[in-house]
């Protein structure tokens, strides 16, 4: 069963894909078309493969999609990010390093984001990911880093998973 919710959509042009989860239904009010997905949103956001975002340790980082998730029961906004050179080989960029990057991102993207969408989001979840890897879908062979945030008077608090 689904029922409304009263997170807004957020909008803005990208070449980000959008991958709604759970299937999606459109409602119409008032002459205007709102998607509907259950459980999850998938918001697209300006970036894309080519456009690099900086972050402290250099690595290359590019933003996949977004997802507003109420699975939990308040609203999760999820960034995820392709990040090619994390792993824990050798010469690879381990979760030392990448936690600086995600709580860089949090601050600096997620936090501007929430504001200007006006998202209520209980957390923001930042995820980094060595290939794209579809949402809720296992790759073992894939590196995958996590972080949780809760804002708080716009910063980043962490909140350890």
């Amino acid at each position: 069963m689904s029922c409304p919710t009263r997170h807004r959509t957020a909008r803005a042009e990208s070449q980000a894909r959008a991958i709604p989860e759970r299937g999606a239904r459109l409602w119409r009010v008032r002459d205007r078309a709102l998607a509907v997905v259950l459980s999850v949103f998938a918001v697209p956001v300006l970036a894309d493969s080519e456009n690099l975002l900086p972050v402290p340790s250099g690595q290359p980082v590019h933003l996949s999609d977004v997802l507003l998730d109420n699975n939990p029961g308040e609203l999760w906004v999820r960034f995820r990010f392709i990040a090619p050179k994390i792993g824990s080989d050798i010469g690879r960029i381990g979760y030392d390093i990448a936690s600086v990057d995600m709580e860089h991102l949090c601050q600096t993207l997620a936090v501007t984001y929430v504001a200007k969408y006006e998202l209520d989001a209980a957390r923001v979840v930042i995820s980094l990911s060595d290939r794209p890897i579809e949402f809720g879908r296992t790759s073992p062979d894939a590196t995958q880093f996590f972080e949780a945030y809760r804002l708080e008077q716009s910063r980043c608090i962490w909140e350890g998973l």
